[in-house]
């Protein structure tokens, strides 16, 4: 304004040193008023409100408006666009500008309405300022008003099965929580609820001492069946209260985790509230929602696009005014999301897996088209851990070992190869379990009693990046594109020596998912390997893989069918026709070592047709326990 003024003044003085500059004062000010009003818009639109109260011709009133605006329409950005000029031509002194104004709404549609500022000439100035008036931020605004903005959420889309069928619904649950003024006795309070609900007494106390008097505080939220299971625990403890609530929930607490994902306590608010909080803004991102899985992945098409009205209203409340509403917008409901899960599916393994006390992954792949059919992770896992955990797949990386073998043409399954106890690489010893000792044996046979030192000797006389080529042939190590990310593996090129003899049993530097050990016997069982997929529709994780060829294929299924009929995996030899090849992946650093269990195999002709799958049992210290949830697995399929 200083330098706005500054030249005014030198204006005037220069008409009264002579009349030839006379003419100025009586110009037409038109440009003086456009460029007035332009800069009282781009301060308020560029944040600076004490910038645009400053430009009018009552910078507290203007700063009142203006402040009160802001926390009208929390969050939004202002987009002004000035229109046209309209200086009064009898009285030169007034003036108007229309303007649009677009308001970025937070987590809405934007508001766009047709506004106009009036303008005056300070006489004294002579320069022009806006008029600081309840209608400079909206025509329809009056003195003693403000704008309330209410936001309108749409219905939520579903998340669904493969036939299109929704997997998440509204599920009564429980809040179990206390009621700061009911409590008489904390420490008795924190520890009740602590045994019943698992959460530490430390912390409950820490936060009904940290909240108010009166304040609800949240301890755990319940499904109904696993509330009544405490309810006798907790129920008669002075201070604790239960209020119910909807959530929507996957049939199960661990349906389909690591895929689905899950809706947030947070999320459940704001699908019931129309207006947000400090706390709890509805314009939170997926995070701040508690949101994960498919539904953080694709929340913005699952929630739509909230709509909203304006209404002007009464500052002082205590008129009871209710509002005229100016402006509103409908809400735009969500669209579904398609997986290709299959509930009987995902139920049978989530079944298998609840037997295990260990941590424990099943997931299911669709042969010939990568459709994820079912992800299943127990309660004492990491859910994630079945998509993109990183483990030594130990002998079941044999099937790929055998891949590059039978590519190379270095054996056929009728070949007589060596299986002793133990072998020596570079002065390293490995051995076979228990250092069981074939002696010479058909490579079926040695694959099917998951021989480690026929496998070793006949991998060192492979090509360096054999077994790495072989592996891509069925995925692995490919950069797949998914909207809940599947570590697809990594057997390395290069390798040589002890670290190469160790890589050939799926130890060394080999790390691989359980999905994608699932993908490699899709793979295998299909002959086409296909990229996974985990929502219908959706673009292609990567391109399908190459596959290893129909003549390796032909020869390596009939060993995965041995290793059931006669191998290590004998305990499904009744489950229809059931291929696949055991694991055992030593880990850690005790002595002697850990190990994980896996077995990865696949199902032709089953009651839920074709299904390939793979099955990981955390420091299972053998591969029969795996063989024991596929068989529970394949058992609860057929019931």
């Amino acid at each position: 304004m200083a330098t706005r003024r500054g030249t005014v003044l030198l204006v005037t003085t220069a008409v009264l040193a002579g009349p030839v500059l006379s003419a100025c004062t009586s110009a037409d000010p038109t440009d003086e008023v456009r460029d007035t009003a332009q800069a009282f818009l781009a301060d308020w639109s560029g944040g600076d409100t004490a910038g645009a109260a400053a430009r009018t011709d009552d910078e507290a009133l203007a700063t009142t408006l203006l402040d009160q605006t802001a926390t009208d329409l929390p969050g939004a950005t202002l987009a002004a666009d000035l229109g046209d000029v309209s200086v009064d031509t009898d009285e030169g002194s007034t003036a108007t500008a229309t303007w649009t104004a677009t308001w970025d709404l937070a987590a809405a549609p934007d508001w766009t309405y047709q506004a106009t500022l009036d303008l005056t000439r300070d006489g004294e100035s002579d320069s022009w300022t806006v008029t600081a008036e309840p209608t400079l931020v909206h025509p329809e605004l009056a003195q003693g008003q403000h704008l309330q903005l209410t936001r309108t959420l749409p219905d939520r889309a579903a998340i669904t099965d493969a036939t299109g069928a929704p997997l998440f619904s509204p599920t009564e649950v429980v809040n179990v929580g206390v009621d700061t003024a009911q409590v008489t006795d904390l420490p008795a309070l924190a520890a009740g609820l602590s045994a019943a609900t698992g959460v530490s007494a430390e912390e409950i106390t820490a936060d009904v001492q940290a909240a108010p008097s009166g304040q609800f505080v949240p301890v755990i939220t319940l499904r109904r069946p696993d509330f009544e299971a405490i309810r006798a625990q907790v129920f008669d403890l002075p201070g604790a209260v239960f209020p119910t609530d909807t959530r929507l929930l996957a049939p199960s607490p661990r349906f389909g985790a690591a895929l689905l994902g899950r809706v947030g306590a947070a999320t459940a608010e704001v699908l019931e509230e129309t207006t947000g909080d400090d706390d709890q803004p509805l314009y939170a991102e997926g995070d701040q929602l508690g949101l994960s899985g498919l539904q953080r992945a694709y929340q913005e098409q699952l929630a739509g696009t909230a709509g909203f009205s304006v209404a002007v209203i009464s500052l002082d409340t205590a008129t009871g005014d209710t509002g005229r509403v100016v402006d509103t917008v409908d809400p735009v409901p969500g669209t579904p999301v398609q997986t290709p899960l299959v509930p009987a599916v995902q139920n049978a393994a989530d079944a298998a897996v609840a037997g295990q006390a260990l941590a424990t992954h099943l997931v299911v792949v669709r042969p010939g088209t990568g459709e994820v059919l079912a992800v299943s992770s127990n309660e004492a896992a990491t859910a994630a851990n079945a998509l993109s955990g990183q483990f030594p797949p130990g002998s079941s990386m044999k099937t790929m070992t055998a891949t590059a073998l039978l590519s190379a043409g270095t054996v056929t399954p009728d070949t007589a190869v060596a299986c002793p106890g133990t072998t020596v690489v570079d002065g390293r010893e490995f051995e076979n379990e228990d250092e069981f000792d074939l002696g010479t044996v058909p490579f079926t046979e040695a694959f099917a009693q998951s021989c480690n030192t026929t496998f070793i000797q006949q991998g060192l006389t492979l090509p360096d990046d054999a077994l790495s080529a072989a592996a891509a042939s069925y995925g692995v190590g490919t950069d797949w594109q998914l909207p809940v990310g599947v570590f697809s593996g990594t057997v390395p090129a290069t390798s040589t020596g002890t670290t190469k003899a160790a890589d050939a049993i799926g130890q060394g530097e080999v790390l691989m998912s359980p999905a994608q050990m699932a993908l490699v016997a899709a793979g295998i069982a299909s002959g086409t390997p296909a990229a996974p997929v985990e929502v219908v529709g959706a673009e292609p994780a990567g391109a399908a893989p190459a596959g290893p060829g129909q003549a390796v294929l032909d020869q390596l299924r009939p060993m995965m069918r041995e290793v059931v009929l006669s191998g290590t995996a004998t305990a499904l030899a009744d489950q229809g026709e059931v291929y696949g090849k055991t694991g055992t992946a030593e880990f850690g650093t005790n002595t002697p070592p850990d190990s994980h269990g896996w077995f990865v195999g696949y199902q032709l002709g089953g009651p839920q047709g074709d299904l390939a799958f793979a099955v990981l049992v955390e420091a299972g210290q053998s591969s029969s326990v795996a063989v024991g949830v596929a068989d529970a697995f394949l058992s609860n399929l057929a019931t």
